[in-house]
């Protein structure tokens, strides 16, 4: 029980260091920036940020949350995204155990909460994200013990045509674009990891959480002014709910219609 506890911590503080990584691709990979060089440093006054001051979660806490040269505010975000990177880590832990299963489904939920935070912010889904991530994904169906080369190809035609199909289809008839080309590569790539059996679990989970937040936002946002939601985020989330959840919740389903 000590020694699981202690693994557990291990992966936790792992995870948070990919965290900042990951915050540091949020930042810089919609703006065309290197995700290596140069060092993080503040983007108010550009002063590089020294290790001591790059501790993931604690030093936020102990800066209290601003820079310590400028005085600057840092968003919560990025400690939040550290966080969300830990406990993440300990759930594929949790789910695979130490093995090579595990690395792979933790770079994909990686990926995916990179492109939520970018699609948020810019609108877009990075293409250097989910075309390797496509390939990696299929790639990684030769390892993984819970899908088949053939699921995901499967997941990955199944996923990039339905939405393909969509995208098309609501274009036809409102001539207005509904949905990005991004969303339909992410979802290609959700394929790619998951199988085919996610996509429309994916799709559903997604357009229900996506439904309610957009009406939401539209309640609130003043003066009859229309403000885009990127659909992104709740095929991440759709997917991530599919991971974790997504075979019991389906057993329960038919089970209670049963």
């Amino acid at each position: 029980m000590e020694q699981s506890l202690t693994i557990k911590i291990f992966v936790f503080v792992f995870g948070t260091a990919v965290g900042s990584f990951l915050n540091v691709c949020i930042y810089r990979l919609p703006n065309s920036l290197s995700i290596v060089r140069p060092r993080s440093m503040c983007p108010r006054c550009e002063r590089q940020i020294a290790f001591y001051d790059n501790i993931p979660i604690l030093s936020y806490l102990w800066l209290r949350g601003r820079c310590r040269h400028c005085g600057a505010a840092i968003s919560l975000r990025y400690p939040a995204v550290e966080m969300a990177a830990g406990l993440f880590a300990v759930a594929v832990f949790n789910l695979h155990g130490v093995a090579v299963d595990s690395i792979l489904v933790y770079a994909f939920v990686a990926a995916l909460l990179v492109v939520t935070f970018i699609d948020i912010d810019h609108q877009i889904i990075p293409d250097v994200i989910t075309y390797p991530g496509i390939v990696v994904g299929f790639l990684s169906s030769l390892i993984l013990d819970h899908i088949t080369y053939k699921d995901s190809l499967l997941g990955i035609l199944l996923g990039g045509g339905l939405l393909f199909l969509v995208a098309s289809g609501y274009y036809f008839v409102t001539k207005k674009e509904g949905m990005g080309g991004g969303d339909i590569k992410l979802l290609a790539m959700i394929g790619a990891f998951l199988g085919w059996k996610s996509i429309i679990f994916t799709i559903f989970v997604g357009s229900a959480v996506g439904t309610v937040v957009g009406i939401a936002v539209a309640l609130h946002t003043r003066g009859g002014r229309k403000m885009a939601v990127p659909f992104g985020p709740f095929l991440s989330l759709g997917a991530l709910v599919f991971l974790f959840w997504g075979q019991k919740i389906i057993n329960w389903y038919f089970g209670f219609m049963g």
